[in-house]
C-alpha cells in the first residue's frame, strides 16, 4: 500500500473515531435531557441536529472537542441528576447548583474518574452519599450542601486524597465523623454544619489535616471537648462550631493556631475560663463564646489581638472587672460582655476604642460612673449598659456620638436630668431610661429625634408636662412614661401613625382626648392619675386597642356604647372611677374580652346585661363595690372566668350551681344581702369537695405556661416570629395568671413577660410569687396546689 493510502486510511479511522466519540456524548447528554423539565427552554440548543455539543448551553470542551464541564448553576430545570454522563471521559466539573433537581446521588458517578468539581448544592437532592463517590481520585471540590441529603458521612472519605474542600452543611446528614477525615492531608475547607442528627465527637483524627483553613459544624448535636490537637492546625483561619452541644473547656493550644481569624463557639456548654494564650492570635477578628458556661476573667492578654474587631462574651458567668487593655483593640467594632458577673467600673481606656460601634455591657455588677469620654466614640451606634448599679448623672458627652441609634440605660442610679444634648441625636431611635432616679422636666428639643421609635423614662422622677413636641415624633411606636410626676394634659399624637403603646399611668395627668390619639393605638394606660370628665364617644375611634386602662381616676358619667367599635379589647379597666348609670349592653358585645374587665368602684345600677353570656373567653371580671341588682344567672356561661368579684352590690337570688361558682368565696360575694348559694348560705362544703375540679384547671393552667416556655425557647432556636397563635395564646395566660401585660414597666429593655416567668424559675424563686396576688392567695394554701406549681419547673 501507498504511503499515501496509509494516510488516508489513518485520517478517516481518527475522522470516525472522533464522530463516533462526538456521537457518544450527543447521546449520553440527550438521555440525560429526556428527564429534565423547563418551563424556559433552557436547554434548546441540546439538539442532535448540532452534532457537536460543545456549542450547547452550559457545556465547555477541550481543543479536542471533548466536552470537559457542564455548568448549569442556576437554571430552572427539574429532574434527576444524571447517571448517563460516563461516555463523557474527559468531564472534570459538572456545576448543577441551585436547580429544581431531585431525587438521589446516582451509584454511576463513581465511574466519572476524571471528575474534579462536583457541586450539586442548593437542590432537593435526597438519599444517602454512596460509596461510590469514594472511587474518585481526582476529587478536588464536592459541594453537597442545602439539600435534604441523609444517612452518614462514608467512612471511605479518606480514600479521596486530592479533596480540597467538602462542603455538607444543611442537610440531614447523622451519625459519627469519621476518624478517616483525618487522612484528608490536602482538605482546606470542610463544612457539615446545620446536619442536627450529626452526633458524636470531633475526631482527634482531625489534627492530620495540617492545610485545613475553614472547620464547620455548627447547628450539629456533636458533643465532647475541642480536642487540643486542635493547636496543630497552623493554617486554620475559621473555627465554627456554635448551637451545638460542645463541653469541656476551651484548649489552650489554641493559642498555637496562629493565622486564626474567626473562632465562632458561641451557644454550648463550654466550662473552665477562658485561655490566657488567646493573646497570642495576632490575627484574631472575630471572638464570638456567648451562651456558654465560662467562669473566671477576661483575659487581660486579650487586649493583644490587635485585629480584634468583634468580641462577644455575653450569657456566661465570667466574674472581675473589665480590662482596661481592651481600650488598645483600636479595631473593635461589637464588644458585647453583657448577661455575666462583671463588677466595677466600665474603664475609661474604653473610649480609646474608636473604631466601636455597638457596646453592650448589661445585666452586670458594674458600677460608679459612666466614663466622662465616652461621647469620643464617634462610631458608637449601640449603647447598652441596663441592670447595673451605675451611679451619677448621664455624660452631657454622649450626645457627642452622633450616630448612636440605641441607648439603653435602664435598671441602674442614675441621677439628674436627662441630657439636653441627647436629643440632638439624629439617629436615635431607641432610647430607654426606665428605673433611676432622674428628675427635671422632658425638654422640647425631644422633636429634633425624628427617628425615635421607641421610648422608655419610667419609673423616674421627671416632673412637668410632657411637651407637646413629642406628638411630632412620626416614627413613635412606644412611649411609657408611667411612675413620674407629670401634670397637665396628654399631649396630641395624632401624627404618630405608628404609636402602639401608650402608657402614663401612675402621674398626675388631668386630661385626654381620644381624638387626639392615632387610630394605630394597641396599649392605653392612663390608669391612677386625676384625669376628670366624662369618657367620650371617641373613644370607640380607637379600634385597634387590645388593652385599655383607665382605672383609678375620676372619671363620671356614663360608659359611651361606642365602646363597642373597640371590638379587639382583650382587657378593659374602668374601675375606681365615678362612672354612673347602667352598665350598656355594648360592653357585653366586646366578645374579644379575655383578660380582664373591671368595672368595680364606681356607682353603676341595674341589672347585668345579658349580652355577658357571650363573653365566653373572659378569665377574670370584676363588678364589686357598685349598685347592681338581680340575679346573675347570665353569667353561669362563662366557662373561661378564673377570678369573679361580685361583692357589694344588691345582686339577688341562687348563685349558679357550676364548678366555678360553687368554689367563690364567701368574700367574691359579700355585701349582697339576698345573693345566696342553692342550699346554704356558705359553700364551705362544696369548697373542699371541688379541690380535684379546681386542681384540674390549675394543672392546665400552669402546664400551659410551661408549654408556653418551651415553645418560646424553640422559637429563639429557630428564629420564629413571636405572632404565632400557640405563643399569643400562651402570653394571654401569662398576663391572666400573673397580673402583668407583656411590656410592663418592670422589664428591661430586651426582656418580656415570658422570660421574666423563666427567669424566675431559673432562679429557683418561690414559684406562686409569679402569680397574680388574687390567685396566689387563693390557689397556693394548699399541697396539691403547690404539687400543681411544681409543674412548671419540672417541665423546664
Amino acid at each position: 500500500m501507498s504511503p499515501y493510502a496509509v494516510l488516508f486510511t489513518s485520517l478517516c479511522f481518527v475522522f470516525l473515531f472522533q464522530y463516533s466519540l462526538a456521537d457518544n456524548q450527543v447521546e449520553a447528554l440527550m438521555r440525560w435531557k429526556k428527564n429534565l423539565k423547563s418551563s424556559t427552554n433552557t436547554l434548546v440548543s441540546w439538539n442532535p441536529a448540532n452534532p457537536n455539543p460543545c456549542t450547547w448551553f452550559g457545556i465547555l470542551c477541550d481543543n479536542d472537542n471533548q466536552v470537559t464541564e457542564i455548568s448549569l448553576q442556576s437554571a430552572m430545570l427539574e429532574g434527576p441528576l444524571p447517571s448517563t454522563l460516563k461516555p463523557l471521559h474527559h468531564l472534570t466539573t459538572l456545576v448543577l447548583s441551585s436547580m429544581n433537581l431531585h431525587g438521589e446521588i446516582p451509584e454511576e458517578w463513581g465511574d466519572y474518574q476524571s471528575i474534579k468539581m462536583i457541586d450539586i448544592s442548593n437542590n432537593y437532592i435526597t438519599g444517602e452519599i454512596p460509596n461510590a463517590i469514594c472511587r474518585l481520585q481526582s476529587l478536588k471540590f464536592m459541594h453537597l450542601k442545602n439539600n435534604s441529603i441523609e444517612g452518614s458521612i462514608p467512612t471511605c472519605i479518606g480514600d479521596l486524597s486530592n479533596l480540597i474542600s467538602l462542603t455538607l452543611y444543611d442537610n440531614q446528614l447523622n451519625g459519627h465523623i469519621p476518624k478517616d477525615i483525618g487522612r484528608l492531608n490536602k482538605i482546606q475547607e470542610f463544612r457539615a454544619g446545620g446536619n442536627h442528627n450529626l452526633t458524636g465527637e470531633i475526631p482527634l483524627e482531625i489534627a492530620n489535616c495540617s492545610n485545613l483553613v475553614k472547620l464547620g459544624l455548627a447547628s450539629t448535636s456533636i458533643t465532647g471537648a475541642i480536642p487540643s490537637s486542635i493547636g496543630n492546625l497552623k493554617n486554620i483561619k475559621t473555627i465554627a462550631i456554635y448551637d451545638s452541644n460542645i463541653s469541656g473547656h476551651i484548649p489552650k493550644q489554641i493559642g498555637y493556631c496562629s493565622k486564626l481569624q474567626n473562632l465562632l463557639l458561641y451557644k454550648n456548654a463550654i466550662s473552665g475560663s477562658i485561655p490566657s494564650n488567646i493573646g497570642r492570635l495576632g490575627n484574631l477578628k472575630i471572638l464570638y463564646l456567648w451562651q456558654n458556661r465560662l467562669v473566671g476573667h477576661i483575659p487581660y492578654e486579650l487586649g493583644s489581638c490587635p485585629n480584634l474587631e468583634m468580641l462577644d462574651l455575653s450569657i456566661n458567668f465570667l466574674t472581675g472587672s473589665i480590662p482596661t487593655s481592651l481600650g488598645n483593640l483600636s479595631r473593635l467594632e461589637t464588644l458585647v460582655l453583657g448577661d455575666n458577673h462583671l463588677s466595677g467600673i466600665i474603664p475609661v481606656e474604653i473610649t480609646r476604642c474608636n473604631s466601636l460601634t455597638d457596646f453592650r455591657v448589661s445585666n452586670n455588677n458594674l458600677s460608679g460612673e459612666l466614663p466622662r469620654g465616652i461621647g469620643n466614640l464617634k462610631s458608637l451606634n449601640r449603647f447598652h449598659a441596663y441592670q447595673n448599679t451605675l451611679t451619677g448623672s448621664i455624660p452631657e458627652c454622649l450626645g457627642n456620638s452622633e450616630k448612636l441609634g440605641e441607648i439603653d440605660l435602664s435598671i441602674n442610679r442614675f441621677v439628674g436630668s436627662i441630657p439636653e444634648k441627647i436629643f440632638s441625636l439624629r439617629n436615635l431611635s431607641i432610647l430607654i431610661l426606665f428605673s433611676n432616679n432622674l428628675s427635671g422636666f422632658l425638654t422640647p428639643n425631644i422633636g429634633s429625634c425624628k427617628k425615635l421609635f421607641r421610648f422608655r423614662v419610667n419609673q423616674n422622677k421627671l416632673c412637668g408636662i410632657i411637651p407637646s413636641e413629642v406628638g411630632s415624633l412620626k416614627s413613635l411606636n412606644f412611649i411609657d412614661f408611667s411612675d413620674n410626676h407629670f401634670v397637665g394634659r396628654i399631649p396630641s399624637f395624632v401624627s404618630c401613625s405608628s404609636l402602639e403603646y401608650l402608657d402614663v399611668h401612675s402621674n398626675k395627668i388631668t386630661s385626654f382626648v381620644p381624638d387626639e390619639l392615632p387610630k394605630s393605638l394597641q396599649f392605653l394606660d392612663v390608669s391612677n392619675n386625676q384625669v376628670k370628665g366624662i369618657l367620650p364617644s371617641s373613644i370607640g375611634s380607637l379600634n385597634k386597642l387590645t388593652k385599655l386602662s383607665l382605672g383609678n381616676n375620676q372619671i363620671s358619667g356614663r360608659i359611651p356604647s361606642q365602646i363597642k367599635s373597640c371590638n379587639k379589647l382583650q382587657l378593659l379597666d374602668l374601675g375606681n372611677n365615678d362612672f354612673f348609670g347602667e352598665i350598656p349592653k355594648e360592653v357585653g358585645q366586646i366578645s374579644t374580652l379575655e383578660i380582664s374587665l373591671n368595672l368595680s368602684c364606681n356607682h353603676f345600677f341595674g341589672l347585668i346585661p345579658n349580652q355577658f353570656a357571650t363573653l365566653g373567653m373572659l378569665t377574670m371580671l370584676d363588678f364589686s363595690h357598685n349598685h347592681l341588682s338581680g340575679n346573675i344567672d347570665v353569667l353561669s356561661s362563662l366557662q373561661s372566668l378564673v377570678n369573679l368579684n361580685i361583692s357589694y352590690n344588691n345582686l339577688s337570688g341562687q348563685v349558679p350551681n357550676t364548678t366555678f361558682f360553687r368554689h367563690l368565696t364567701p368574700e367574691d360575694i359579700v355585701g349582697n344581702e339576698d345573693l345566696h348559694f342553692s342550699n346554704d348560705t356558705s359553700n364551705t362544703a362544696h369548697h373542699h369537695h371541688d379541690i380535684p375540679h379546681i386542681m384540674n384547671l390549675i394543672t392546665l393552667i400552669l402546664i400551659c405556661i410551661a408549654v408556653v416556655l418551651i415553645l418560646f425557647l424553640i422559637a429563639l432556636a429557630q428564629r420564629e416570629t413571636e405572632k404565632s397563635d400557640v405563643y399569643s395564646f400562651g402570653v394571654v395566660l401569662l398576663e391572666v395568671l400573673t397580673g402583668k401585660h407583656p411590656l410592663d414597666s418592670i422589664f428591661s429593655g430586651e426582656s418580656n413577660l415570658v422570660q421574666w416567668v423563666q427567669g424566675h424559675l431559673q432562679r429557683q424563686d418561690d414559684l406562686s410569687e409569679i402569680l397574680d396576688e388574687v390567685l396566689r392567695g387563693r390557689l397556693v394554701h394548699t399541697p396539691e396546689a403547690r404539687e400543681m406549681l411544681q409543674v412548671m419547673d419540672v417541665s423546664l
